[in-house]
């Protein structure tokens, strides 16, 4: 296609995403990870695929998506994380700042890039973190089960802390917003959150020196509930609406410091979900039982038993790397012995050998 045509259409694609609102934000990024200017729009279930190719992790299927420019060979962010807001379309962040519309906004979970993560740095302690603290809904892998141990994930237990010291009713201008209304608790419970994790990083810089690279994923639905009881026009969606940029932001320069500059920060802003999220919930041990489940699913996988056609199996997606492999290691190894058997069988005797001319000189002294 023309790149002339190609580009009106992304941007006839970008204007009509822009009406209906839904964006993808990069806060934050290294200057090896390279997000390009323009309103390309991005399917809300290609972010899983957006977050593993930043990450320097290979995707099942290529990304079809102008706005990420091939990264570095030898470079991969040392941590990423992915905020998801609901309730709002956009979020006045400053213009410099790379944004993307967002269409099809369908729920999406970073299950598949933490599984990538456990999976390739198996022997080391990458730190993930998924949590939803509207729906209570927590997942841990690795070192975050050390790092973020005090971390309040219950309703219950982050409205205690804002009742602690240092909590962000002491620091935030709350304006039109009240603490004894329930939506407004739950905003600032997400808020108290994201200023709570900031906090635990900053007494753990360490983990920027582990090879493995960290995953942080939130879903923060406060906004949304403040926009349920009083209104997009109210004063109160205004001020959470202030109050919850300004977190972002604070948020991302903490997470994108502890790293030394090597972390990708994105916000996705989604008006309201096309369908419910329906996930299977998990404990915090399952970590210590993803070997064991892999295991037993590729054996399964293998025998095939239930399939109804005879078929044959799925390949895993890394299939075509551990055949290259295996291939060129045998052509190899081939090449090898045939050029050991064609130097023996050419060897001469009187010359070649060592051994025979010391045995020779042996039967003649006898």
């Amino acid at each position: 296609m023309n790149p002339t045509v190609m580009n009106t259409v992304f941007a006839l694609l970008g204007l009509l995403s822009g009406v209906l609102g839904d964006s993808l934000t990069v806060l934050r990024s290294p200057q090896y990870v390279t997000f390009r200017d323009g309103q390309w729009p991005i399917s809300g279930e290609k972010i899983p695929d957006l977050v593993a190719l930043t990450m320097g992790f290979s995707v099942r299927e290529d990304l079809d998506w102008p706005g990420l420019a091939a990264g570095s060979l030898f470079q991969r962010p040392r941590a990423n994380a992915l905020i998801v807001v609901r309730g709002m379309d956009s979020l006045d962040f400053p213009k410099n700042i790379s944004s993307y519309p967002l269409e099809n906004p369908v729920p999406f979970t970073l299950d598949s890039v933490a599984n990538t993560v456990h999976t390739l740095f198996a022997d080391s302690t990458p730190v993930v973190l998924q949590l939803a603290p509207s729906e209570e809904r927590l997942y841990m892998m690795g070192m975050a089960n050390t790092v973020f141990e005090d971390l309040p994930v219950t309703l219950q237990q982050i409205r205690g802390r804002l009742s602690q010291d240092g909590s962000v009713l002491t620091s935030l201008p709350l304006s039109s917003l009240s603490r004894n209304n329930e939506a407004d608790l739950l905003f600032l419970s997400e808020v108290q959150v994201l200023y709570d994790i900031s906090t635990l990083l900053q007494k753990h810089k360490h983990l920027a020196k582990d090879p493995a690279p960290d995953l942080y994923s939130l879903e923060l639905a406060g906004l949304e509930e403040i926009a349920r009881r009083y209104g997009t026009d109210s004063p109160q969606f205004a001020d959470a609406t202030r109050i919850l940029t300004s977190a972002l932001q604070k948020f991302a320069d903490d997470v994108s410091s502890v790293y030394g500059n090597n972390a990708v920060v994105e916000v996705v802003t989604v008006k309201m979900f096309e369908a419910p999220l329906t996930r299977k919930s998990r404990s915090i041990l399952e970590s210590k039982q993803i070997g064991t489940r892999r295991k037993s699913r590729l054996r399964t996988t293998a025998s095939n038993p239930g399939s109804p056609y005879n078929l044959a199996y799925k390949y895993n997606f890394e299939y075509a790397v551990i055949f290259n492999i295996v291939l060129w290691l045998m052509i190899v190894l081939a090449l090898a012995v045939i050029a050991v058997s064609y130097n023996l069988w050419n060897m001469d005797p009187g010359y070649d050998s060592i051994i025979y001319r010391m045995t020779n000189q042996k039967i003649r002294m006898d």
